[in-house]
C-alpha cells in the first residue's frame, strides 16, 4: 500500500518508497475518539490522519425491567469521555420495544487511534413509549429511565481475540441502589470493504530523456479515476536514478485504494525535478486486470504524451512492463492485536550528570512533594498508559543508562529495580516506583550512551523469535542529553532492525537534538552502519518535549503515530500473519 506523501520533505525519498501507513481516514462520519491534535500533527506535515474506522455493536443481557405492563424498551447510547471528564456522544442505536436482552442492528462508528487512549462509557436507556415515534437521535436523555451504564478503554475492545468485551452495567449513584443491572456486550470490526491487495513490480524501457547533461531520473505516480471525472493518487514508486530503463520496487495496491480490478487507473511517469517541478515523460491509463494480462502476457504498454492539439496524443516509445503481479491478503495492526499479539514495554532512563542534582527543584530529576510529574515521569506514565493495553502480564523491563551504581561504577545499561537479575517490573507503577527508588540508590555520572540499552532490548527481542511467542518489542529511552555514541548507536540500530522491535526517543531538557532527528531517518534516509548496511527499515521515532509543551501535540501522540507502521512492516516483509490465520492454515 503505497503513501501518497508531500513531494518537497526528503526529496526523491519522499516521492515514494516510504512506509505504508497501516490506517487511513475514510469516510469519517463523526469524530469519535477523532483529536485536533493529531489531525494538527499530521496535516502539518503534509500527512492525513492516522486512525482506523470501527464500527461497535452492542447487546445487552438480563436488563432491569423498568415498565410496569410490558418490558423495557432499551436503547444505547455510547460517550468518549474526554481528557477534561466531559462526555461527547458518539452516537444511539435503535429503540427496541420490551426487550430485556437486545441486540441493536444499528452500529455506532468510531475512529480508532491507537496513539492515545479512548475512555468509552455506555448508557442504557429505557424509552418511554410516548417517544417511541421521535427519531432516537432527537430524544432528551433526560425523559428516559436509566437503566445502567458500563465504561471501558478503547484499547480493551479491540486487543480481545473475538474483539468483544462483556461489561457488567453499573448503578449510577443517582438512580437509587439498584445491583445486578444486566451486562453488555461491545464488538468493534474494521470498516474495511475488502482486505484483498496487490503486489506489482513495474519496469519501463526506451523513455524519453527530459535531461540536457544526464538522464532522466523517472519515478510512477498511480491516481485512481472518481465518478467526478478526476483523479486521485493512491501510490508512488521511489525515484531511479539517470535510467531510461528503470525497475522499481514493489508497489502493493490494496482493494481500498484502487476499488475492483476493473477501475480505471492513470499511471503517469515523471522525471524528478528537487524544486518539485517534475517533468511528465508519459503516461497511460489501465485497471488492475489489464496491468494483470500484462504480466501474464509479458508485454508492454506504450506511454502517451498530450498534444496541446485537443483529442491528439502522441504514442511513444517507451513501455511499462509488469514483471511481478501477486494477490494478498493484506492484514492490519488489528487483525495481529485482537489475534493475539502483543507490545512488550521497555523503558531506559538517562542517569547522566546533565540533568542536574535530583535534589535541586531545577533538576530534570527531581521529585516534587507535592506529586507533580517531571518530564521523565510524565513519559513513562503517558506512554506507558497506552502501550500497558496490549501486554496481557504488563510486566515491564526498566533500565538506567549514564550512572554510578551502588558498586562504585558507571553503567550503561543497569536495572532500575537495583536487582542483578533483568527482572521485569509490575506495571507502570512498577517503574514508576523502581525509577524512584533508582534515584535514591543511583550517582547521576555519564557520558550519554545508547549503544548497551539497545543492544540489551536487541538481545532479549532476538530471543522471542525462536520461542514464537508473538511479541513485538518496544522501547522507551528518556534522555536529555547530546549522544556521545552516534556510530555505536547507529550500528546497534542497524542490526535491530531485523528484530520485533521498535525504539521511541523522549528528548527532555533544552539540550540540542539534531543527532535524534537523524537517528529518526523522517527525512527518508535510512540509517547506514559502519560497515555500510543500511537499516531494514525505520524503527525510530523521536520527539523533543520542548516541542509538545506549546499544547498542539501531546508526546504519547507524537511518539506512537509511527508505531503501528513499524509493526506491519516487520510482519509484512516476514510475511508473518495473524495467529487465528495461521491456526486456519495449519488445519487445512
Amino acid at each position: 500500500m503505497g503513501g501518497c506523501f508531500s513531494d518537497v520533505k526528503g526529496g526523491q525519498q519522499a516521492i515514494g518508497g516510504t512506509q505504508s501507513r497501516p490506517t487511513d481516514a475514510h469516510n469519517n462520519k463523526n469524530n469519535g475518539g477523532h483529536n485536533d491534535a493529531i489531525d494538527f500533527f499530521y496535516k502539518s506535515r503534509g500527512f492525513n490522519p492516522l486512525f482506523t474506522q470501527l464500527e461497535l455493536s452492542l447487546s445487552a443481557a438480563n436488563l432491569i425491567d423498568r415498565d410496569i405492563t410490558s418490558k423495557s424498551d432499551p436503547m444505547a447510547v455510547v460517550f468518549v469521555k474526554k481528557g477534561d471528564g466531559k462526555l461527547e456522544e458518539v452516537g444511539r442505536t435503535e429503540v427496541i420495544l420490551n426487550n430485556l436482552n437486545p441486540q441493536w442492528i444499528d452500529k455506532i462508528t468510531i475512529a480508532y487511534q491507537f496513539e492515545i487512549v479512548q475512555p468509552l462509557v455506555f448508557h442504557v436507556y429505557d424509552v418511554d413509549t410516548q417517544y417511541h415515534n421521535i427519531p432516537v437521535k432527537r430524544l432528551n436523555l433526560k425523559d428516559q429511565d436509566f437503566l445502567g451504564e458500563a465504561s471501558c478503554v478503547l484499547s480493551m475492545i479491540v486487543t480481545k481475540k473475538d474483539r468483544s468485551l462483556t461489561l457488567n452495567l453499573q448503578k449510577d449513584n443517582r438512580h437509587g441502589s439498584l445491583r445486578n443491572l444486566g451486562t453488555l456486550t461491545v464488538h468493534a470490526e474494521e470498516t474495511v470493504a475488502s482486505r484483498s491487495a496487490v503486489d506489482m513490480t513495474f519496469r519501463c524501457s526506451h523513455l524519453d530523456n527530459k535531461d540536457l547533461f544526464s538522464k532522466s531520473d523517472p519515478f510512477l505516480r498511480i491516481s485512481r479515476i472518481v465518478e467526478t471525472g478526476g483523479t486521485v493518487p493512491i501510490s508512488k514508486t521511489e525515484v531511479v536514478e539517470n535510467n531510461l530503463n528503470p525497475i522499481w520496487k514493489p508497489v502493493c495496491l490494496s482493494m481500498q485504494q484502487f476499488g475492483s480490478k476493473d477501475n480505471p487507473l492513470v499511471i503517469e511517469c515523471f522525471d524528478f525535478n528537487s524544486n518539485g517541478n517534475h517533468v511528465l515523460i508519459g503516461k497511460l491509463q489501465k485497471s488492475v486486470a489489464d496491468l494483470e494480462k500484462l504480466y501474464k502476457t509479458k508485454t508492454g504498454a506504450n506511454f502517451i504524451f498530450p498534444s496541446s492539439h485537443h483529442g491528439h496524443e502522441k504514442v511513444l516509445k517507451g513501455q511499462l512492463f509488469v514483471d511481478q503481479f501477486c494477490e494478498k491478503e493484506q492484514f492490519s495492526f488489528l487483525d495481529y492485536i485482537s489475534s493475539g499479539f502483543e507490545l512488550n514495554f521497555m523503558v531506559a532512563v538517562d542517569f547522566t550528570a546533565s540533568n542536574g542534582n535530583p535534589q535541586n527543584a531545577d533538576s530534570l530529576h527531581y521529585i516534587n512533594p507535592h506529586g507533580q510529574l517531571n518530564s521523565y515521569q510524565k513519559a513513562i506514565m503517558e506512554v506507558g498508559e497506552v502501550i500497558q493495553f496490549y501486554d496481557s502480564d504488563r510486566r515491564f523491563s526498566a533500565w538506567g543508562f549514564g550512572g554510578r551504581t551502588m558498586d562504585g561504577r558507571v553503567s550503561h545499561c543497569f536495572n532500575l529495580n537495583g536487582g542483578t537479575s533483568d527482572l521485569e517490573v509490575g506495571g507502570v507503577e512498577g517503574i514508576m516506583a523502581a525509577y524512584a527508588n533508582a534515584l535514591h540508590n543511583v550517582s547521576l555520572a555519564g557520558p550519554t550512551l545508547f549503544g548497551q540499552v539497545i543492544n540489551r532490548a536487541a538481545e532479549i527481542a532476538g530471543q522471542s523469535l525462536s520461542g514464537n511467542n508473538n511479541k513485538y518489542y518496544v522501547l522507551l529511552i528518556i534522555t536529555d542529553g547530546v549522544i556521545t555514541d552516534l556510530q555505536e548507536t547507529k550500528d546497534a540500530l542497524v542490526r535491530a532492525s531485523d528484530l520485533p522491535l521498535s525504539l521511541l526517543v523522549v528528548g527532555v531538557g533544552g539540550a540540542d537534538f539534531k543527532q535524534m532527528e537523524i537517528l529518526d531517518a523522517d527525512n527518508g534516509h535510512r540509517l547506514e552502519s559502519s560497515t555500510g548496511r543500511v537499516a531494514t527499515r525505520d524503527i525510530v521515532q523521536f520527539v523533543p518535549m520542548r516541542e509538545v509543551h506549546s499544547g498542539q501535540i501531546n508526546v504519547v501522540q507524537a511518539l506512537l503515530e509511527e508505531l503501528p507502521g513499524q509493526f506491519l512492516t516487520y510482519m509484512r516483509s516476514r510475511d508473518v500473519k495473524p495467529c487465528t490465520t495461521r491456526a486456519a492454515a495449519a488445519q487445512t
